[in-house]
């Protein structure tokens, strides 16, 4: 018998729809050389793959935690953050006490939360689009939520929320999770905290910076927060070959990656800002490798007649504050042009 809690719950929904230029999931444009592809083909080629990998991926924890600049006591690493998620919300506070999260958001913590019968406190983002740290307050002091996600930069939005707001709803005794998985297009970090506090976990990915294919996410925490939270792990959830490449490329081969996060961060103000110039779109700021933006027409509209321009953007507008909203990827500049060009293109053919 399925539980009528699940049979209500909507999945997870991503855009599939094919399309010559794709910069609808937020992922690294990114070509790796011929080198990396072969060193890639060899270590995997070697793999005793009839054995289960090490269970704690031993050797790629030192990396990440090299990289990250902690220790491997303060790592949990997950098969994408979604997993890491899912434990949270599994392992703070008791079952019945209210998940708290703003809404738009990443949709994992809504879908984590009803899955294990746990109440949902959604409160909308201000018009602007930053936390509205009264009703937050007034939702903790109603609800007593256990738990609270912020994602940081805030998916589909694109913007890091005020950082004293996320503090002062920690203040009233909340455990707080700061997804961090645009960390590396942002620069901001609760990492100091998540080290030295009880309360605060960050979390990170490796999808968004060229690896989204190999499913690894990071939970950063005080070792003892990273040791209760290992417990609930699943076994070998880290594959053999995910973990081969994923040392490789963090160790042999990162400044590839660090030259694509670099040309995405000089195409973001580019694209944003000649965007702006066709009349009758406005953009919104971005912490990310992506950005919102809006048109006077429906978004359904305006992404069907995208998508028959070759290029697949995402429709957001079903989203609490985003209507007409749509969101946009940051890809290589040729990709960033021709969805330029396409936007001329509809915009022409829709006034």
């Amino acid at each position: 018998m399925i539980h009528p809690r699940i049979k209500e719950l909507s999945a997870y929904k991503t855009e599939t729809t094919p399309c010559k230029i794709k910069l609808s999931s937020n992922e690294l444009p990114i070509k790796f050389p011929e080198e990396v592809k072969r060193k890639i083909g060899e270590a995997v080629s070697s793999l005793p793959l009839n054995r289960y990998p090490d269970p704690q991926a031993s050797e790629l924890k030192e990396v990440i935690a090299k990289r990250f600049g902690v220790s491997t006591d303060n790592l949990v690493l997950g098969n994408g953050s979604d997993e890491l998620i899912q434990y949270l919300t599994i392992a703070v506070g008791e079952i019945n006490s209210p998940v708290l999260y703003p809404v738009p958001t990443f949709p994992m913590y809504g879908i984590c939360a009803t899955a294990l019968g746990r109440e949902k406190v959604e409160v909308p983002l201000k018009e602007d689009l930053d936390l509205d740290l009264e009703a937050l307050l007034r939702a903790v002091e109603e609800k007593r939520p256990s738990l609270a996600f912020f994602s940081y930069p805030n998916n589909p939005t694109g913007n890091c929320f005020r950082e004293d707001a996320i503090k002062r709803v920690r203040q009233e005794g909340v455990f707080t999770v700061i997804d961090e998985a645009y960390y590396h297009f942002s620069g901001k970090t609760f990492l100091a905290d998540a080290l030295q506090r009880e309360d605060t976990v960050v979390l990170r990915t490796l999808s968004k910076i060229g690896l989204a294919g190999l499913r690894v996410g990071v939970l950063i925490a005080k070792e003892e927060i990273a040791r209760e939270i290992n417990k609930l792990r699943l076994p070998f959830n880290i594959t053999y070959p995910s973990q081969v490449i994923a040392k490789l490329m963090l160790e042999d081969f990162y400044p590839i990656i660090e030259e694509h996060v670099q040309m995405v961060l000089r195409e973001r103000e580019r694209l944003m800002r000649e965007l702006s110039n066709i009349e009758g779109v406005k953009v919104f700021p971005s912490d990310a490798n992506f950005f919102l933006f809006k048109t006077p027409y429906p978004a359904n509209v305006v992404h069907a007649e995208l998508i028959k321009e070759g290029v697949l953007v995402r429709d957001v507008s079903y989203l609490p504050n985003l209507e007409n909203c749509l969101r946009v990827s940051v890809g290589f500049p040729e990709e960033n042009d021709q969805f330029l060009q396409a936007m001329q293109r509809v915009m022409k053919r829709l006034c």
